[in-house]
């Protein structure tokens, strides 16, 4: 099984349709007015900024990248190699990270 995830890998993932939404993701997203369309740009356009090799079914990790409409979004994915699943996305927080939104502040 795999460890650590590749946005590389990610994307081939995404242009083989194999990338699929939690109930959470769904129910985040509308909370947050984030569309899939903001989730596959920011997957397209960003890095993992944070890797969570030991989370459970699969190892997930939290990707920043921007939307159509140059907005940050924090997306978190999960992985075993032969599909993903989007667990969770949000804007992130100005007093939480650093200026361009990849490193926490402590």
């Amino acid at each position: 099984m795999i460890t650590e995830l590749q946005i590389e890998d990610l994307r081939k993932l995404y242009d083989e349709d194999l990338v699929f939404s939690t109930q959470h993701i769904i129910e985040r997203c509308e909370q947050r007015n984030i569309s899939e369309n903001d989730i596959r740009s920011a997957i397209c356009s960003g890095m993992i900024i944070e890797h969570y090799p030991t989370d459970y079914p699969w190892p997930s990790c939290l990707i920043a990248g921007h939307t159509s409409e140059n907005k940050i979004l924090h997306v978190v994915v999960s992985s075993n190699g032969e599909a993903a699943k989007l667990i969770t996305a949000y804007w992130p927080d100005i007093e939480k990270w650093n200026a361009d939104f990849t490193l926490r502040k402590e």
